[in-house]
């Protein structure tokens, strides 16, 4: 793999203590193998490193090569960074000769150098070429996508994935713009969606919500999170947690939806003759919500949004 450049960007890892310290990485759990499904620029790889005992393992994965770039700056012989989505985890492990693990964090937002580096095109402040793909790599771009799909797919992916209330008035001004000429800069995007919005919430960009849809789509963001959180479960030992941070409604309610599903189970009919022994049990239990504090929100305003949620698995089989 050639090198690839990484730009000199500040990161804040959001979250960083409170995220690693759900791991419970203490005692005998220090030994263990853990995974960080979303390595970033590394913060909280490297804090688990720090914690962890030699005979310990981390496996951290990511999409983006500036990020993998990064990573492989990072000599230790307890560290294996891959290059590929954390939905392949299962597979990935596999490979590896693992099959269980004793923790697993997942932070799902977008680094801060992903978003400032124009060149990315996943910001509506800095004009770029309008790519937002996480791995480069791999599948098409935003523009190409924008200059083919049809209108009502695309309405579709700006309410679904955006939130967005003027799905159909920005969807149609896209169509509209791509006959004139091709849509290639996020400049250009952030415009269009500017025209069209005619209602604007307060301290919020007009095209966020549409920038956040097209990344999300391109990206297979969400397919990605549920494919990663069952292989997550699939993976975790008894008494090992996820970690899991997020940073929209979107995500975040898949993840409480999902931990929610293996904390509670249908008990039957109190009237049947069923000991306690053999009633259903819940595979995991919910440990704790968290959202950022007021000094890290103050010093890092992107991370307002983000809520922490760690589950711990329970005894049985997966």
């Amino acid at each position: 793999m050639n090198a690839i450049p990484v730009p000199e960007l500040q990161h804040r890892t959001v979250l960083l203590d409170e995220a690693v310290d759900a791991l419970n990485l203490e005692g005998e759990r220090a030994s263990g193998t853990y995974i960080d499904g979303t390595f970033g620029r590394g913060g909280h790889s490297r804090l688990i490193l720090s914690k962890l005992a030699p005979q310990g393992r981390l496996i951290a994965f990511d999409k983006d090569l500036q990020a993998i770039a990064t990573a492989e700056q990072i000599i230790d012989p307890r560290f294996t960074i891959v290059h590929d989505s954390f939905a392949t985890m299962v597979d990935a492990l596999a490979a590896r000769g693992i099959a269980r693990v004793d923790g697993i964090l997942l932070d799902l937002g977008i680094s801060s150098p992903q978003v400032d580096d124009a060149s990315r095109g996943f910001s509506f402040r800095n004009d770029g070429p309008l790519d937002m793909r996480m791995d480069t790599t791999r599948g098409i771009s935003a523009a190409e996508w924008l200059a083919v799909v049809d209108e009502r797919q695309l309405e579709k992916v700006i309410r679904d994935y955006g939130e967005e209330r003027f799905a159909f008035q920005i969807a149609k001004a896209i169509v509209a713009r791509r006959a004139v000429e091709p849509i290639s800069s996020t400049r250009q995007l952030a415009a269009i969606v500017a025209n069209a919005v005619k209602t604007r919430e307060k301290g919020k960009d007009p095209a966020t919500r549409t920038f956040q849809a097209v990344r999300i789509f391109i990206n297979q963001e969400l397919e990605d999170l549920e494919a990663g959180l069952n292989a997550a479960y699939e993976l975790l030992a008894p008494a090992a947690r996820m970690s899991v941070i997020s940073f929209h409604s979107l995500e975040d309610r898949m993840v409480k939806q999902f931990l929610a599903s293996k904390a509670k189970v249908e008990q039957p009919d109190r009237r049947l003759p069923i000991r306690a022994v053999d009633l259903p049990q819940p595979l995991m239990k919910l440990v704790k919500k968290t959202k950022p504090s007021g000094p890290e929100v103050e010093a890092n305003p992107r991370a307002r949004s983000a809520v922490l949620r760690v589950a711990e698995r329970l005894g049985g089989p997966a």
